[in-house]
């Protein structure tokens, strides 16, 4: 698992030559720390930098309310077709990520909302994933406490914010690493729906350095470390709370 990382950081410092060099040259003879200054000025990448922050928090918290609401509703209400419902949205798991994006393009583009950030966020506000997740771990709480709050005046709203959110802590940590994760590294629906370079994240920043001349994979590799550096500390500190919502959430395997 990691040699790819490994790998990713010897070619960041290694010279054009000792990139492409073969057989392959693990440590390099010297270190060129400078890669990693060269790489920035190949690309205004304090922009990426900052429209990637922006669009993973926006969609991230997006989705967090579509998907607390959602479990919520399925997991401690009633009402009719609610089992039906929730069907269909599981059998939409089974749809290609691949072939919704021609109509979510066709669908962003008769809201004329290409070349914004809007059109990199709203598709993916919601996730049938997350409420499924979040929706086990709510069902783990027993309906009592529901009940209980009830009998005490309270509404269905302030059951949800005060009692349920709060004792799903760690579940709800976990959609939303995952979220930032895929929010972070989204690459194809960036590049398809944007034209114009101010507006783009960090992965569609990284082809800068792919060009009709070649590539220069000790530059690439130097951006591709610094965009994934964030996202591999967040994961460390935080992975207790992946595996403790995952292991609530009643999936397994």
């Amino acid at each position: 698992m990691l040699i790819p990382f490994l790998w990713m950081v010897s070619t960041s410092l290694k010279s054009p030559a000792e990139a492409v060099a073969m057989p392959p040259v693990w440590i390099p003879q010297v270190f060129r720390i400078e890669n990693f200054i060269e790489a920035f000025e190949v690309a205004p990448f304090g922009r990426y930098f900052l429209n990637s922050v922006l669009i993973t928090a926006l969609s991230t918290l997006g989705e967090l309310l579509t998907t607390i609401l959602a479990a919520f509703a399925f997991a401690k209400l009633k009402f009719y077709g609610k089992n039906l419902l929730f069907t269909i949205l599981i059998a939409t798991m089974m749809v290609p990520g691949e072939l919704l994006i021609i109509p979510n393009y066709l669908t962003i583009s008769n809201m004329g909302l290409i070349n914004t950030y809007a059109a990199m966020i709203i598709p993916y506000v919601a996730s049938v994933f997350s409420v499924f997740m979040l929706k086990q771990n709510f069902e783990s709480i027993p309906n009592e406490l529901y009940y209980a709050a009830k009998v005490d005046g309270s509404n269905d709203f302030r059951f949800l914010w005060t009692i349920l959110v709060p004792l799903s802590k760690s579940a709800i940590v976990a959609v939303a690493i995952l979220k930032i994760i895929g929010s972070w590294n989204a690459f194809m629906w960036p590049l398809i729906v944007t034209n114009e370079t101010a507006l783009r994240p960090l992965p569609v920043g990284l082809l800068a350095f792919t060009t009709e001349a070649g590539t220069h994979y000790q530059l690439l590799m130097a951006a591709s470390a610094i965009v994934i550096a964030p996202m591999i500390l967040i994961y460390l500190f935080l992975q207790r709370y992946i595996i403790m919502g995952v292991a609530k959430s009643g999936l397994k395997g």
